[in-house]
């Protein structure tokens, strides 16, 4: 029997972009044999560097992004990562779905949710766990380097070797026999040796009107 593929998947809770892909993934996971490892990673660490170059509203929005991935962080360092996977998608449908904002109400809604400590969400109004949070943002950012985002995606090669791209971002979430085609392709283009980028301009926004509020 062979070994499903291991997919290491960066993500921001606040980022929509990041959320679809996710919603992707776990669809494709369904089709082909893969095993998704949850990582979190940080638009506000990833654009610290370049604050004063970015836009005012961007540049305000990000300390917003904060709390969730502090939290996240906090529960991908005490348990498991399916844990962490089911705090992402409660995350992401409070985030995302629900159109909620305010982290004081939607981050120990969604620790409950998933059947975790409300007392987590203390987690969002301290750097305990930023220490962690750069380690874990570092190892998706290493594979890709910084002129891009979230999500990150990385799968090892024929030889062993974890390579990572950006993306992919897609919209709306692909289902069924879609996703999973959009995996193959994924993988193979992820895995040829000196692909760096395929890119078109963006038309439309994120598009969650196939997706579940599930938990």
């Amino acid at each position: 029997m062979t070994q499903p593929k291991t997919v290491d998947f960066w993500f921001d809770p606040a980022c929509p972009w990041a959320w679809m892909t996710s919603r992707w993934i776990i669809e494709a996971a369904k089709h082909r044999d893969l095993d998704v490892r949850w990582n979190v990673m940080s638009l506000f660490v990833l654009n610290e560097p370049k604050l004063d170059e970015l836009p005012e509203g961007y540049r305000e929005f990000l300390p917003a992004t904060l709390p969730a991935v502090r939290v996240a962080t906090a529960v991908a360092e005490q348990y498991d990562n399916a844990t962490l996977g089911r705090l992402y998608t409660a995350l992401g449908n409070r985030i995302h779905l629900r159109k909620e904002r305010d982290a004081d109400a939607y981050l120990p809604s969604a620790l409950e949710a998933v059947g975790l400590p409300v007392e987590l969400a203390a987690a969002a109004k301290t750097d305990e766990w930023d220490e962690a949070l750069r380690a874990s943002h570092q190892r998706g950012i290493g594979l890709v380097g910084t002129d891009v985002g979230t999500p990150v995606v990385a799968v090892e090669n024929d030889e062993g070797v974890k390579v990572g791209l950006f993306g992919p971002v897609v919209t709306p979430a692909p289902q069924g026999e879609a996703a999973a085609k959009l995996w193959d392709g994924v993988y193979a283009v992820t895995t040829t040796p000196g692909f760096y980028e395929l890119k078109r301009s963006r038309t439309d926004g994120p598009n969650f009107d196939n997706l579940v509020d599930d938990l």
